[in-house]
């Protein structure tokens, strides 16, 4: 039995079980390589976009260089879930101590959160490209572009500081099975000993806040964008604005559409099947996708990947 005595409080709990997937032992095993080929090619694909913009030279401008940036933080967010993932597929105990889960928590939304900021900054990098191309140059520069690069990772970092700490201070006295196959917020909190609405109320107002703000500049920002991407005449520059608006549009909707129904929605946190396949999506769908959206609807991508595939 996975379960605590009820006089266990948070100071003296130290493991977490990660219920996973409740299936048999074998279609574990084929979850585990199917995953695996999920993780290796996001892996693989994520960094080759990196390398694209390492080594040629006419991709060293803010939009590849925010698109590079993109791609490592997506190598990170598939690490801060999968790893652990796939090695419970292959445990028999699931195990996760309680600091271990609440570092994962922290960790994970700290990179949600973060991709919600670079989203946000690759709509404002298409916007100044398109509404004031005459100044992109003096607006966009490598020092602005590194600037609001660490402006996103520093606020996705203190943007979760007090969710986190919040979380800490839930009591656990009943039972330690979490189900789910990570330290998510609506699966923790569905084990505390007590109910906890301020801090469920606290974590969802963060979430909503962060969510909708960065959403609501994109829209705005790509209301623009497409108005006058119209006024342009027809021809080569106005169909390569459309695809790289519409490759930004795709990835923004998918994590969006899975991060607002998964954390702003109310009765999804007593829905644990609709919490991993929503977990799923947004945090190993996208990083997958990523590369294809990108590259595929990219001329300047792919001709950078056919460079690094003709020196390999």
């Amino acid at each position: 039995m996975h379960v605590l005595h009820n006089k266990s409080v948070t100071a003296n709990f130290h493991e977490f079980i990660l219920l996973g997937f409740l299936c048999s032992q074998e279609i574990e095993i084929l979850l585990f390589v199917f995953f695996s080929i999920i993780y290796i090619l996001t892996l693989l694909g994520n960094s080759a976009i990196i390398c694209a913009v390492w080594w040629d030279q006419q991709l060293h401008t803010p939009m590849y260089i925010l698109l590079a940036n993109f791609s490592f933080l997506e190598i990170c967010y598939i690490n801060s879930n999968v790893p652990s993932m796939l090695f419970n597929f292959l445990s028999k105990t699931k195990m996760i101590s309680y600091h271990g889960c609440i570092l994962q928590f922290y960790i994970f939304l700290f990179l949600c959160a973060t991709e919600l900021f670079f989203l946000a900054l690759m709509a404002f990098d298409r916007y100044v490209a398109i509404c004031r191309p005459l100044h992109y140059p003096t607006i966009m520069t490598r020092k602005v572009c590194g600037t609001l690069v660490s402006a996103s990772w520093v606020g996705g970092f203190l943007w979760l500081v007090t969710p986190a700490a919040l979380i800490s201070q839930v009591p656990f006295c009943g039972s330690n099975v979490i189900d789910h196959y990570l330290c998510d917020l609506g699966a923790m909190l569905a084990i505390s000993c007590v109910p906890v609405p301020k801090t469920a109320l606290t974590c969802s107002m963060f979430s909503a806040v962060i969510t909708f703000i960065t959403l609501f500049y994109i829209l705005v920002s790509y209301t623009l964008v497409l108005r006058a991407v119209v006024q342009v005449p027809k021809g080569s520059s106005r169909r390569k604005a459309f695809s790289t608006c519409t490759s930004h549009l795709i990835v923004v909707f998918l994590f969006y559409g899975s991060v607002t129904v998964m954390y702003v929605s109310p009765g999804v946190a007593s829905q644990p099947g609709l919490q991993k396949f929503l977990t799923m999506l947004y945090s190993i769908a996208t990083p997958l996708l990523n590369p294809l959206i990108y590259s595929l609807r990219n001329k300047e991508m792919k001709v950078a990947l056919k460079k690094i595939m003709c020196k390999l």
